[in-house]
């Protein structure tokens, strides 16, 4: 394996911006994060394939371990696999909400109103299944690892769920526990693991959220001076 190759180096492009600037944008951009919610009633509204792309693109531009870039975005709008995921992914749900989850899970849960039942699934127009690489098999059959692989693509969800909301959308972050369905029905290869699935779309006319409430500034941050 040669690893004497390096990367050509080019000036950074930044955009310079004034303090003033700075603070300005710093704020309009926390302002409009700060009404970002997971939704769970989505309209079944059709999406131009263009905004899925632009999304795509912007979560791949996530930094990851030594460039690695270990992830796979799998976009399904097919009905059917829809429905199939849907029907596996309230299976393990049923499962972990009637054995697997403690009392104290439960009734932290509680208040949100969350259940078993995910036609989510199946009504938002795109399902974004997040696969992360373990690994890259290269042509010679040497399993070549990626680095830092839940960090990276944790970064990269991080990225997702911005520019969706950025977009004008709406998303809910679904972990399913276990995932393993999503490799088999998505038919992805073995150094693929799912990692995070992603219903998108706009939200229901009627759509409603918990009013729930963030934590302050001084409870979340600390400053060393």
């Amino acid at each position: 394996m040669d690893t004497s190759a390096k990367y050509l180096f080019v000036p950074y492009q930044n955009s310079n911006l004034g303090e003033a600037e700075m603070l300005s944008e710093s704020q309009l951009f926390y302002d409009q994060l700060s009404l970002r919610r997971s939704v769970r009633d989505f309209s079944d509204r059709q999406i131009p394939k263009e905004v899925i792309e632009n999304l795509v693109k912007t979560a791949a531009s996530a930094p990851s371990g030594a460039n690695r870039q270990p992830w796979t975005f799998c976009i399904v709008s097919s009905p059917q696999i829809k429905k199939a995921i849907r029907e596996a992914a309230e299976k393990e749900e049923y499962e972990s909400y009637q054995h697997r989850m403690s009392e104290e899970w439960l009734a932290d849960l509680a208040p949100l109103g969350t259940d078993w039942q995910k036609p989510f699934l199946e009504t938002a127009p795109y399902l974004i299944v997040v696969f992360k690489r373990v690994y890259e098999l290269e042509n010679d059959g040497h399993k070549h690892n990626n680095y830092y692989v839940n960090e990276s693509v944790g970064l990269a969800c991080g990225f997702l769920i911005a520019a969706i909301h950025k977009a004008g959308l709406v998303t809910l972050t679904h972990t399913p526990s276990p995932m393993n369905f999503l490799s088999s029905i998505l038919k992805r290869p073995d150094n693929e693991r799912p990692f995070l699935l992603l219903p998108v779309g706009y939200p229901a006319k009627d759509a409603q959220v918990p009013d729930i409430h963030r934590k302050k500034l001084s409870e979340v941050s600390k400053w060393y001076k």
